[in-house]
């Protein structure tokens, strides 16, 4: 599991045997594929500003 310097304690990346995902509290809320990075669902405007800076850190553009 890897922290992000921003949002430390709600923020993280974290891998499973179904991937890489980007975690926000306790909720996995977008997968990373390749150079992109799919949002799984509609969320929160904290949640998408969680997903938009993990992609922003990741070097990943986002897929709705």
């Amino acid at each position: 599991m890897k922290k992000f310097k921003k949002y430390k304690q709600n923020l993280s990346l974290v891998t499973n045997n179904e991937g890489t995902f980007v975690k926000s509290y306790n909720t996995l809320v977008a997968k990373v594929n390749g150079d992109e990075l799919e949002v799984l669902g509609y969320w929160s405007q904290t949640t998408t500003k969680h997903i938009n800076y993990a992609a922003y850190e990741l070097g990943l553009n986002i897929k709705k």
